[in-house]
């Protein structure tokens, strides 16, 4: 277990805007930092990220919390796996309390797959730098290929001896579970025999984007043409393919930076562009890109490109993964390769300055790329040029963006020679076929029977049900109060009856006030999670403690650290510049007393209503004895009512 004085080292020491900067591109505007939420498809920035506060919170969405919170819904990170996650980023020492027997049978499964991992990435990289065999076979390789040294510790190439029993025993030895070692993918159980999933090849690890090895791809040596050339690890618990691209650890800042991501095919492709000064580089590992893949580019850029080899006779198979790049409202564009090259090959015959200007000078959008690729063949033959024309519009209707839609319609006009008019009719019909399509399949209906607008039904709600939720509301603001302004401070007066006039003024603290008023009437919290929150407020001021909003931010229940966020997370603030022009714009804290008196008071009155209701319903059914005495208590609620009516300035309709 990670000491407590150690995780509130890491929760001081871990910066909000660092943390998600290294998965965010967040720019500064106004207090806080904003960027596109990585947890959902946007184009207009709703993530904010407040330095002061140490909190993220996406107004889209709705997403929000610290430091830890951030690593663990990004990168799917237990709460342990956070803390250790943030603690090697800031150095952090983690001196962990021993373990009982039941914590460590306790630990989980993703982590002994992450450490088995990154045990063998060690041995791997061990093997090719510091062995006779790994230097003569797996180095030279990569020597050849013109990796330097510095690249290949920067992407941590390994070499697996060319033995069935190496690596797994090396890993017995050093006291790794077997279980672990064929549930990762390294090793394989033949009859109760334990053997190497990669012997004689050189390894090519693959990290999640947090840096932890999660998969390998091992190339062979050999030149049997019986043998596969690449094998990559099977899925596992930590390791998806769909979801990972090969490279993205190591480009992610540069593809913020470039506001471009570059997708090549394979692992040298990746590594012999970074060498030659193309950072912003990522793999899809020999698999057609998937949505997944796509989405998690988009978490850095909405531009992709994508680099095709000159003599890849699939290139027209792959025109599906540009579709699914436009359908995410992203901006992708091609770059084709000479015929026989691709871009391991074509960037040792350039430096840096002629690579980059060939990659701008060929660089097209799909429609061009698409023309360029498929008009040769289609060249007068009208049927031919006709299905060209719809396979180009038909990408064009996965756009999201009306406005882009229009713009890419002209220009195919334009290219193709064809009436405008004509092909936003085709435009049209394509998307009533994806709106139907896409409505068949979430709900399992044809086409025909799925109408094109449908009404959403009226849901009617019961006083009862109004009621209940007004009280909630008023629960809310009351501990959105107490959590706000718990270090705050309100003055009443001293009223001297004898003399008739304020002789003094009392100052009280906001928690000690709201928990004293609502303690004193009786007034209970139905919210479960907002009673929890009251609860722990009362007992710290028994303790004579007042706690700081870094105390909720932080807190240990994941509820009440998110309900925190959201009401410490502003998606607006006051300009200074309004100053400047004499404007003044009063705040809640400006009038905060009044609010508070305000916010009591409207939830005295819920509750009374309550409390009215229910006394109105046992006088319908009261016994001729219990008459008087259920009216005098009605007549005492209903007085009750309008002072407090009077006080909020509220008008009573019954």
């Amino acid at each position: 277990m990670i000491p407590k004085e150690t995780i509130d080292q890491i929760f001081e020491t871990a910066r909000i805007e660092e943390v998600v900067g290294d998965f965010v591109q967040l720019k500064k505007k106004g207090t806080n930092l904003w960027g596109n939420c990585p947890f959902h498809n946007e184009k207009t920035p709703s993530f904010s990220v407040s330095a002061s506060k140490g909190i993220y919170k996406c107004f889209g969405c709705g997403k929000g919390g610290n430091s830890v919170n951030f690593i663990m819904d990004h990168e799917q990170h237990t709460y342990p796996e956070a803390l250790r996650y943030l603690a090697k980023k800031y150095n952090i020492e983690i001196e962990e309390e021993q373990q009982t027997p039941e914590q460590i049978a306790e630990q989980t499964e993703r982590e002994s797959l992450y450490l088995a991992l990154a045990f063998a990435q060690r041995t791997f990289t061990s093997n090719l730098l510091k062995t006779d065999e790994g230097q003569s076979i797996g180095l030279s390789y990569f020597k050849e290929r013109g990796f330097t040294q510095e690249t290949i510790e920067k992407f941590e190439l390994g070499y697996c001896f060319d033995r069935y029993d190496s690596f797994g025993n090396k890993a017995l030895e050093e006291q790794y579970n077997r279980k672990f070692l064929i549930d990762s993918g390294l090793c394989l159980d033949r009859e109760g025999k334990l053997l190497d999933r990669f012997k004689g090849r050189v390894m090519f690890p693959i990290h999640n984007l947090s840096g932890r090895v999660i998969a390998f791809g091992g190339r062979t040596l050999r030149s049997d043409k019986k043998v596969a050339k690449y094998i990559n690890s099977p899925e596992t618990d930590v390791y998806h393919k769909s979801n990972i691209v090969y490279g993205i650890y190591q480009a992610k800042s540069e593809i913020i930076k470039k506001d471009n991501c570059f997708v090549v095919e394979g692992y040298t492709d990746v590594v012999s562009l970074h060498q030659a000064g193309i950072h912003n580089v990522v793999a899809s590992s020999g698999t057609s890109l998937t949505v997944e893949q796509i989405r998690l580019v988009k978490r850095y850029s909405n531009n992709l490109t994508i680099m095709y080899d000159g003599d890849d006779a699939g290139i027209k198979a792959s025109f599906r993964g540009i579709d699914l790049v436009l359908e995410e409202g992203m901006n992708v564009r091609t770059v084709l390769f000479p015929d026989g090259e691709d871009p391991d090959s074509f960037s040792k015959k350039m430096d840096e300055n002629e690579l980059t200007a060939f990659i701008e000078d060929n660089s097209k959008d799909f429609i061009q790329f698409k023309t360029q690729l498929l008009s040769e063949e289609a060249k007068d033959d009208p049927i031919k040029m006709a299905g060209l024309i719809k396979d180009i519009i038909s990408s064009i209707s996965l756009i999201p963006d009306p406005i882009t839609r229009n713009l890419y319609v002209r220009q195919c006009s334009s290219i193709m020679s064809m009436d405008e008019e004509v092909l936003m009719m085709e435009l049209n019909r394509n998307r009533r076929k994806n709106f139907q399509d896409k409505q068949r399949k979430d709900n399992g209906r044809t086409p025909s029977e799925v109408p094109v607008l449908e009404e959403p039904p009226v849901t009617r709600k019961s006083n009862q049900d109004l009621k209940k939720r007004d009280s909630e509301f008023q629960e809310r603001d009351i501990i959105r109060i107490l959590m706000l302004y718990s270090e705050k401070h309100i003055h009443f007066d001293v009223w001297d009856e004898e003399e008739e006039k304020v002789i003094d003024q009392e100052e009280v603290n906001v928690v000690d006030f709201v928990i004293t008023e609502l303690i004193e009437d009786e007034i209970t919290f139905e919210n479960e999670l907002f009673k929890l929150v009251f609860d722990e407020f009362s007992k710290m001021l028994e303790e004579e403690k007042i706690p700081t909003e870094q105390h909720f931010i932080n807190h240990h229940n994941p509820e009440i650290s998110s309900l925190a966020v959201n009401f410490f997370a502003q998606p607006h603030v006051v300009s200074e510049r309004w100053k400047e022009h004499n404007v003044i714009t009063l705040m809640e804290e400006d009038k905060l007393k009044q609010s508070i008196l305000s916010s009591l008071n409207v939830l005295k009155l819920r509750k009374l209503e309550t409390m009215i209701t229910q006394t109105r319903d046992l006088l319908k059914k009261a016994e001729e004895d219990k008459l008087m005495e259920l009216m005098e208590k009605l007549n005492r609620q209903l007085s009750v009512r309008r002072i407090l009516a009077s006080e909020i300035g509220s008008t009573i309709l019954k």
